[in-house]
């Protein structure tokens, strides 16, 4: 991708974590192990689905991809919040704060769309049983896997490439541990209202459309396990959409706060925390929710790492 070349800032500055010592040290710590733990979950997640023909089904397809998407999350933000952590200071190169912001952007409209999708298998295969293996077949997996990507890519491709096209001429500070776009706006001295309509139309679409479809599909699914009379009944249907209810939540929970709270100083230091919940924390969760509340994820592990017994 051209850089534009009347951009004069070549590097950014990142904001710290701390500026103590001693906090930095324990970030340093507490960072280091969420990364090696989210890292090592998910790879297990994958390889788990991937060697074990009875999880070749739809529903752990999309959380192998779940898991994969994790995988390229951390691996975006928490090296260079790392390497912030270790060093005096925290800068970052002007193309490697667009690459930054492109995987950032990339992967996080990307999960809310597998997120839909995850629930819409959910709810075919408590609503409409019957029907299951045709509205899930392979085909059908596979496109909207596939489309999850593409469109994720191809949002990220717009809104790094509107990025791209701004002039940035100092400070070079961003109030940010990481780089993203409303942050990087703040900073441009070119007129950034087309960058701001395309922000709006992408948190309509990723945001508000999909939390929408989801939650569509969850009321479906919790009125149909409503009207199943039996209780062993009901807890065999909840037990197998439990897991994607609690990701969704806690992944959606973030987002919200993070896009719906104004922009005072406090809240600007809140979002730093939410933004590590969902970029860090979460991805660290997901594959330990999906562990510990599936029985056939669990049996897989056992199998192929007898040292999980």
């Amino acid at each position: 991708m051209a850089i534009n070349n009347s951009t004069t800032v070549v590097e950014f500055l990142l904001q710290r974590l701390s500026e103590d010592p001693g906090l930095q040290a324990l970030f340093l710590t507490f960072f280091l192990l969420l990364y090696i733990l989210a890292l090592a979950g998910n790879t297990l997640i994958i390889i788990a689905i991937s060697f074990n023909p009875r999880l070749h089904t739809p529903m752990y397809f999309f959380l192998a991809n779940l898991a994969l998407l994790d995988i390229v999350c951390t691996s975006t933000v928490l090296p260079k919040l790392l390497e912030g952590l270790v060093g005096k200071s925290s800068h970052i190169s002007y193309e490697g704060c667009m690459t930054q912001l492109f995987f950032l952007t990339w992967v996080l409209g990307a999960e809310l769309l597998l997120l839909t999708s995850m629930a819409y298998d959910r709810y075919v295969a408590i609503c409409r049983p019957l029907h299951y293996s045709m509205l899930m077949s392979w085909p059908i997996c596979v496109l909207l896997a596939g489309s999850v990507w593409v469109i994720g890519i191809a949002n990220a491709s717009v809104q790094t490439g509107l990025m791209v096209r701004l002039n940035f001429c100092g400070p070079k500070q961003i109030s940010h541990f990481l780089c993203e776009v409303p942050t990087l706006l703040l900073l441009s001295c070119s007129p950034t209202t087309l960058n701001n309509i395309m922000i709006v139309i992408a948190d309509a679409y990723f945001g508000v459309v999909n939390f929408l479809l989801t939650m569509i599909s969850y009321s479906f699914i919790i009125s149909s396990i409503l009207r199943i009379r039996s209780a062993e009944g009901k807890k065999r249907a909840f037990s197998t959409c439990s897991a994607h209810l609690v990701v969704v939540t806690l992944y959606y929970s973030t987002v919200i706060y993070t896009y719906l709270q104004p922009g005072s100083g406090s809240s600007l230091e809140n979002s730093k925390v939410v933004t590590l919940l969902y970029t860090g924390v979460s991805p660290t969760l997901n594959p330990i929710i999906y562990s510990l509340r599936n029985r056939d994820v669990k049996v897989a592990l056992k199998t192929l790492f007898p040292c999980f017994h």
